[in-house]
């Protein structure tokens, strides 16, 4: 599978056109450590999941 071309854009930009792709894969990898045991790594990735999770909730609310 490869990713539709996005264009020009800013880092922010093309994390935002595939913030949900983002965040399942950041939930996966949680998933996986939890599997291994490492439940630490595990919740810092929940934890940068859930701050771009928010942040998206933020900038929603602003426009």
């Amino acid at each position: 599978m490869t990713a539709p071309d996005p264009g020009e854009g800013t880092v922010g930009d093309v994390a935002g056109l595939y913030l949900g792709n983002i965040l399942y894969a950041l939930e996966l990898a949680a998933l996986s450590l939890e599997e291994q045991g490492r439940r630490e790594d595990a919740g810092f990735y929940r934890g940068i999941a859930r701050r771009l999770a928010e942040a998206r909730g933020r900038e929603k609310g602003a426009g």
